[in-house]
């Protein structure tokens, strides 16, 4: 698939064949995961693939919008190391940029699953602290990894709309507001 197409037509994908995906297929897509940028080139993220069905099946407790992951072949909890991230902590500044590289990470994950024609949907965990908390535990997550994103995946039982076209002028700002 050529990328600008794929980035076109990714469609967020919540029903699923019955059918396991390589594990070859899960390390290609997890490789371009790892090829995004991050700040500093820290490289903070980590990865957890779920297959077992009682566990997909239980993200639903912790994260009320992924009831549909009882039904995937699998899921990737992309999570940042925070203390391998580009971070300050200071008196006056207080910050770090696991979210933010983890979320390219994912971005470049759920395009590299389409381009082998594996659908995904993302489903958010941090910054939401009973979230976060609750997968740590669920998933026995050390405490300085913070997950991030829940990337449901499977081969698409479902064809979404295209929507019509996103484009919009108005949102373009050209030297200043």
């Amino acid at each position: 698939m050529e990328l600008y197409q794929g980035l076109l037509t990714r469609r967020s994908i919540r029903k699923y064949k019955n059918q396991k995906i390589s594990r070859q297929d899960l390390e290609d897509i997890i490789k371009a995961a790892q090829h995004a940028p991050s700040a500093h080139n820290k490289q903070p993220w980590e990865f957890l693939v779920i297959e077992d069905q009682p566990t997909l099946s239980s993200l639903r407790s912790v994260q009320r919008w992924t009831s549909f992951a009882k039904e995937a072949p699998c899921a990737i909890i992309v999570c940042g190391n925070i203390e391998q991230t580009f971070s300050r902590d200071k008196d006056d500044e207080k910050w770090d940029y696991a979210d933010i590289d983890c979320s390219l990470a994912a971005e470049n994950l759920m395009l590299a699953a389409h381009a082998k024609g594996i659908g995904t949907c993302f489903c958010g965990a941090s910054p939401m602290p009973l979230v976060v908390d609750g997968l740590r535990e669920l998933l026995g997550l050390p405490q300085n990894i913070r997950p991030v994103a829940i990337i449901i995946m499977g081969y698409p039982d479902e064809t979404p709309p295209q929507p019509e076209n996103r484009y919009n002028p108005n949102k373009i700002h050209w030297g200043k507001w």
